[in-house]
């Protein structure tokens, strides 16, 4: 199963059908940098619990660039977690003039 997606897939699937949850997995300083409006703030250290918003749902992860987001999608499949990780994170979403947020107290 591919486990990498577009940003423009990611979009897609998050937000305008609404089937996955968008979670960025970066640290709080960095989600106050910018993030994705609809997204769920979830760093890699927090990985253990997800968000009830998760309940039943995939899972499309977002970094920075994509390597934390490709290990964390590698840990939630090991625990049978259905998730797929954002290629070139988001650097490419901000460059594809998907909509970015600033500030957000994050997890």
């Amino acid at each position: 199963m591919e486990r990498r997606i577009t940003v423009q897939e990611a979009a897609e699937r998050t937000r305008r059908d609404g089937t996955a949850l968008l979670v960025d997995v970066r640290e709080a300083d960095e989600w106050r940098e910018g993030h994705v409006p609809w997204a769920v703030h979830l760093p890699m250290s927090a990985l253990t619990e997800l968000p009830a918003e998760a309940d039943g749902r995939p899972l499309v992860l977002v970094c920075r660039s994509g390597n934390r987001s490709r290990l964390a999608v590698e840990i939630l499949a090991a625990r049978g977690v259905e998730a797929v990780d954002v290629i070139g994170g988001m650097s490419e979403w901000a460059l594809a003039g998907l909509p970015v947020v600033r500030g957000g107290a994050g997890l």
